[in-house]
């Protein structure tokens, strides 16, 4: 089990290392089985997906990052209850292809292992992924 303080610092960690847009670094968070899943329907929108492990995560989190830009990101909430962590952000991102900008919040669920993420739920706003990518 990590502790609470280990935890908030990872997530801050794997946050400042994803807004830099660094792909190796953030993989370097996850077990190397670890699934990662954007909630939401995908017959309505294309960023709802599950995946697992370190080679799919690298290309949906590649994907990611070269498609959206964290300007800024904010914790509003971040809660530790064992090995698992809820955090609230709002963040400024930009869709990069279109040069679109949008405020949003996001919700997202951790489950850790020995230091490492093993579960990584995101609750994102998919109507305004489906509105910046259109």
């Amino acid at each position: 089990m990590t502790d609470r303080e280990t935890i908030k610092t990872l997530v801050s960690q794997a946050y400042e290392v994803r807004n830099k847009g660094d792909l190796e670094a953030l993989i370097g968070f996850f077990h190397p089985d670890a699934s990662f899943t954007i909630a939401g329907e995908n017959r309505l929108t294309t960023a709802a997906a599950t995946v697992r492990g370190h080679n799919a995560l690298r290309q949906a989190l590649g994907g990611l990052i070269s498609a959206f830009e964290f300007i800024q990101r904010d914790i509003v909430n971040l809660v530790v209850d064992g090995d698992r962590c809820a955090c609230h952000s709002r963040a400024r991102v930009r869709f990069v292809p279109k040069d679109r900008v949008a405020t949003t919040d996001i919700l997202d669920l951790f489950k850790f292992d020995n230091g490492k993420i093993v579960e990584f739920i995101e609750f994102a706003d998919t109507a305004l992924i489906n509105d910046l990518t259109r």
